[in-house]
């Protein structure tokens, strides 16, 4: 059904990145790419993500961040992004998109909740970057497990 999904977060360096190729590590027959909707075009991921992600045996090295664009959105079966805020912003860019956009942390938290939202930890901590790394991991094991 979920063949090709769409992970975006605001600048496309740290939590998209992270959540594409953690997604792909656990969903290898599906197609997953990421965006942002204020990409740091060009830029390779956060050095912070890089070294979690690389830790966890994910090659992150490849990777360029590229803008969000409405061709994007339209043609991903499911697009995840990191807040409620980025949600509304996908639907302003494409408003059917509204349905297939969803919490990347939609089965974290409580169960039967609305899920969590994933921060970003752009200039801040080192402990920030690990905490949103927990989290990413997480937020792909649940959604792997309903995939």
């Amino acid at each position: 059904m979920f063949q090709h999904i769409l992970v975006v977060c605001t600048g496309n360096i740290c939590r998209s990145p992270v959540g594409e190729v953690l997604l792909k590590h656990r969903l290898p027959d599906k197609r997953i790419e990421s965006a942002g909707l204020g990409a740091l075009i060009g830029h390779g991921v956060a050095p912070n993500a890089a070294r979690l992600a690389e830790a966890d045996g994910l090659n992150v090295s490849d990777h360029q961040a590229r803008q969000l664009t409405a061709e994007m959105v339209q043609a991903a079966d499911l697009i995840l992004v990191m807040s409620e805020g980025q949600r509304r912003a996908v639907s302003e860019l494409s408003p059917p998109a509204l349905g297939k956009t969803m919490l990347f942390g939609r089965w974290l938290g409580k169960p039967g909740g609305q899920g969590e939202e994933i921060p970003d930890p752009y200039r801040k901590s080192p402990e920030a970057f690990a905490h949103v790394h927990r989290l990413l991991t997480e937020a792909a094991a649940a959604w792997a497990a309903r995939l």
